[in-house]
C-alpha cells in the first residue's frame, strides 16, 4: 500500500523519471538500436493522440455555461505580455547574438508558451475551478498565436516568416490541440449520456493519461538535450533559467490570484506551459539550442506540480 500511496502521490516525477531511464537505455544499449528505430515514430505519434485524450476527457467534466473570462485572466495576460516586450527590448537594443541570444531565446519559450492543457487537470485535482482554467487555456493560447508572428521575425530574420502564414499555421494547431477534443466532449456529454457516465466514473483518468504523455515528452526532452551541439555551461544555463523563470511565473500568478481569490487558478496558469507546444516553436522558428528551455520547463513544473499535490492530498488525509 505503501508504493501505490507514493505512486499516486508522486506520479509526475515517476512517469518522468521512467521516461529518462527508457530513453537512456535504448540510446546507449547498442542491441537496443533496432528496437529504438522501430519505436521511435510511435511514440512521435502516440503523443498528440494521449493529449487529445487528455483534453476530451477533462471537457467532459466542463460545465460550458461557466467557460467565461473573469478578472484574474486579464492581469496574467498582462504580465505575460510585459515580460515579452521586455525580453524583445533586450534582445533588440543589444542585439544579442550568438550563445547570449540562444540563451534569451531559450527563457523567452518558457515565457510565451501558452498555459497547458493539462493545466486544468492538476487545478481540478488541486479543487480549483475547472472552467475558469479552461477558459484561461484558450485566451492564453490565442496571446500565443498573435505574440509569436510579430515577435519571431525580429529575433531571426532568417526565419522568413509572415505573420498571415505563421499565424494560420499555429491557429491551425490550436484548433486541433483544443477545439475538436472540446467540440467531441460537449457532443458525447450532450448527446451520448451513457458513455459520459463512463468516462467521468473513472477517476483521475485525464490526470494518468497525462502522465503517460509527460513520460513520452521527457524521453524526448532527454534526448534533444544530449544530442545538443553546444557547451555543457550553456545547457546549464538554460536549465537553471528555466527553473528561475518557473518560480517567477508560479509565484507571481499566485499573488495575482489572491487578490481574486483563485490563488491555485492563477499560478498554475501563468506557472503551467504548453512546453511541447513551445519545444515545437522552438525548432521551427528561432535556434533549435532554444527548445533546451521549455525541455528544461518541463522538469521544473512538474516537480511543484508534484509538490503541490502532495500538500493536498496529505491535507485530504489529515482531514
Amino acid at each position: 500500500m505503501d508504493i501505490v500511496r507514493f505512486l499516486k502521490d508522486w506520479t509526475l516525477p515517476v512517469a518522468m523519471g521512467t521516461g529518462a531511464v527508457i530513453y537512456l537505455l535504448f540510446a546507449f544499449t547498442p542491441q537496443l538500436d533496432e528496437a529504438a528505430r522501430f519505436f521511435d515514430p510511435i511514440m512521435a505519434a502516440i503523443l498528440p493522440l494521449f493529449m487529445f485524450l487528455v483534453l476530451f476527457v477533462t471537457f467532459c467534466k466542463v460545465d460550458f455555461r461557466k467557460l467565461r473570462p473573469v478578472a484574474w485572466h486579464f492581469w496574467v495576460g498582462v504580465f505575460q505580455l510585459i515580460i515579452i516586450g521586455l525580453l524583445m527590448a533586450v534582445i533588440l537594443q543589444f542585439r544579442l547574438a550568438g550563445d547570449k541570444l540562444v540563451l534569451t531565446e531559450a527563457l523567452m519559450m518558457c515565457v510565451i508558451a501558452p498555459c497547458a492543457t493539462a493545466a486544468a487537470v492538476v487545478t481540478q485535482k488541486l479543487g480549483g475551478s475547472l472552467e475558469q482554467m479552461t477558459t484561461y487555456t484558450f485566451l492564453s493560447n490565442f496571446i500565443t498565436v498573435l505574440l509569436v508572428p510579430v515577435c519571431f521575425p525580429l529575433i531571426e530574420p532568417s526565419a522568413h516568416i509572415t505573420f498571415w502564414a505563421a499565424f494560420i499555421k499555429i491557429l491551425y494547431e490550436v484548433f486541433l490541440v483544443l477545439i475538436v477534443p472540446m467540440l467531441l466532449a460537449y457532443v458525447v456529454k450532450h448527446y451520448l449520456h451513457r458513455l459520459h457516465q463512463k468516462i467521468v466514473a473513472v477517476k483521475d483518468l485525464s490526470y494518468y493519461l497525462w502522465a503517460c504523455s509527460l513520460l513520452i515528452v521527457t524521453g524526448t526532452t532527454v534526448k534533444n538535450i544530449v544530442h545538443a551541439q553546444t557547451s555543457v555551461w550553456l545547457l546549464t544555463a538554460i536549465a537553471l533559467l528555466g527553473l528561475v523563470v518557473c518560480v517567477v511565473q508560479f509565484s507571481v500568478g499566485r499573488y495575482i490570484g489572491h487578490f481574486f481569490q483563485h490563488t491555485q487558478e492563477a499560478g498554475q496558469a501563468l506557472g503551467q506551459k504548453n512546453t511541447a507546444f513551445a519545444i515545437w516553436l522552438s525548432v521551427a522558428y528561432l535556434n533549435p539550442l532554444s527548445s533546451v528551455g521549455p525541455g528544461c520547463y518541463i522538469l521544473w513544473q512538474n516537480i511543484i506540480n508534484s509538490i503541490e499535490i502532495w500538500q493536498k492530498n496529505k491535507e485530504s488525509v489529515n482531514h
